[in-house]
């Protein structure tokens, strides 16, 4: 009972406090870093953070700081911790591009910074590095977010005063991970905007709208238009379902996106035309996410 209350402390030390372990930008190779390592450590031992957020690094990134680091060295110390697994390997919690990047250099020590994280600590750096830089793609962003909401119980509210953010910011980015599996890869290749994905969230047919916008490169506003209009796609049937409008307005739709970004699972908005009653529901794909709603209802 004492650990899940460790977990659902709040943000750790304080994401304030954690940020003054990870530098705002990435640093420019030409300059040097006023930041003392701890220690330098033979490149074999440090490992990956199985959780960290970043699922892609692009290689041309990789080659350009590879070269960098060929001629200065790693300027940057990584922020490491003890591994869990083995004490005698370090877990990165914050530089994995720069671990990568020295392998590819052929490095053979590494200057780090040590710090006694937990698990909820870690997370919480890896992810601010990433969003401090600004690299994440739409969907690992989003991922981030997630992640700190429902593995560690915290709210949008309270990430967007730790991290700067706005919670429409948040909100929106979590929104597209209602989205299909094929739209949220478009996303993270970059082959669709976040704003044209949003568009496609209360589509009938999003998977279709997509590769239409992609195809005749459509504005966000004119893919909006289309997904209001239901593109070129016949209208479909309006079922029932215990006497309740299956078709719903605009914001009946942006409502429903809003409270599922909100609790990370399907919510559907089912109210009877010119009546004040109607029903809510939550669908949860596993007993987790079932235990995760109970904790957030519970919480009042």
């Amino acid at each position: 009972m004492s650990e899940k209350k460790e977990n659902r402390r709040g943000l750790g030390r304080g994401l304030s406090a954690l940020m003054a372990d990870v530098t705002p930008n990435e640093p420019v190779e030409s300059q040097p870093v006023e930041r003392r390592a701890d220690t330098v450590v033979p490149i074999e031992r440090l490992v990956p953070n199985p959780d960290q957020p970043r699922r892609q690094f692009t290689q041309t990134q990789l080659d350009e700081l590879a070269e960098s680091i060929r001629t200065k060295g790693v300027l940057q110390p990584l922020i490491v911790r003890v591994s869990p697994q083995d004490p005698a390997q370090y877990e990165i919690v914050a530089g994995e591009r720069r671990w990568r990047a020295a392998q590819m250099a052929q490095v053979h020590e590494i200057p780090v910074l040590v710090r006694d994280f937990n698990d909820t600590e870690v997370l919480e750096v890896a992810i601010i590095e990433n969003i401090q830089r600004a690299d994440l793609n739409p969907i690992e962003e989003a991922a981030g977010y997630k992640q700190l909401m429902f593995k560690f119980g915290h709210t949008q509210e309270k990430l967007a005063e730790a991290l700067g953010k706005s919670r429409s910011h948040i909100a929106n980015l979590l929104r597209l991970l209602n989205l299909p599996d094929g739209i949220q890869d478009m996303v993270s290749k970059g082959d669709l905007s976040a704003g044209h994905a949003r568009t496609l969230i209360t589509a009938q047919d999003p998977d279709a709208l997509a590769r239409k916008i992609v195809q005749e490169g459509l504005s966000v506003r004119q893919a909006e238009k289309l997904a209001k209009s239901g593109g070129e796609q016949p209208a479909r049937p309006k079922p029932k379902s215990g006497g309740f409008e299956v078709d719903k307005d605009a914001d009946t739709k942006a409502l429903e996106g809003d409270l599922s970004a909100a609790v990370g699972m399907k919510v559907r908005i089912d109210h009877k035309p010119g009546q004040e009653s109607g029903r809510v529901t939550i669908s949860y794909d596993t007993l987790e996410q079932l235990d995760v709603l109970c904790g957030l209802l519970g919480r009042g």
